[in-house]
């Protein structure tokens, strides 16, 4: 039988001597914000201007910024997209509205279990008068704010209402005597700039 021959192979290519990669540069203070946050200043100085004013057309908010209005324009849609930016409001006077009274509501749950506190915090929820929720630490197991045209009315919304929502054993109110700050920007300057 007659042998098979190797077919030639070539030869392997010499291997390349060992080479150190070059340390980088550290990155700089707003390199490392950037990848913290996602956001650069021109994002930061977005989020700042739009949150003092909705409003704002393009124009407006690319000049304030110091970007031009493409660019500006693209960056609003991401900070959309990714969440950034969750809505647009328009800030009601609640005084010209007729709501008189702010109330602070901790609600005591008769047991804090899982299922219970989903419970409870989807019927808070869809309650239009309440205003914030909070699951809380501490005593209690949710902290609402509650707004009211007068002291009645919130008697009855927390007598016929609240007391009588799933699992709530109890509720302690106290009132606002009178509104120092209320503001809805939230706090940037931990992301950067905004200058």
């Amino acid at each position: 039988m007659p042998t098979k021959r190797k077919a030639s192979q070539p030869p392997a290519p010499p291997k390349k001597p060992l080479q150190l990669k070059t340390a980088e540069p550290a990155p700089s203070t707003a390199e490392v914000e950037e990848i913290l946050t996602g956001l650069d200043r021109y994002d930061i100085r977005i989020l700042h201007e739009l949150q003092r004013d909705g409003r704002l057309t393009n124009a407006d908010l690319s000049e304030r910024i110091g970007l031009s209005p493409a660019p500006c324009w693209r960056r609003v849609k991401r900070l959309e997209a990714e969440g950034y930016i969750s809505g647009y409001h328009a800030s009601l006077n609640r005084h010209k509205i007729g709501l008189g009274v702010i109330a602070f509501v901790r609600l005591y749950a008769d047991v804090n279990t899982g299922a219970v506190t989903r419970e409870l915090r989807e019927a808070l929820v869809k309650l239009p008068e309440v205003m914030n929720v909070h699951h809380i630490s501490g005593e209690g197991s949710f902290e609402i704010t509650v707004m009211a045209t007068d002291l009645e009315a919130y008697s009855r919304f927390a007598m016929e209402t609240l007391i009588n929502l799933p699992h709530v054993k109890d509720l302690h109110t106290s009132f606002s005597l009178g509104e120092v700050k209320t503001s809805r920007e939230l706090p940037l300057a931990h992301l950067g700039s905004t200058r």
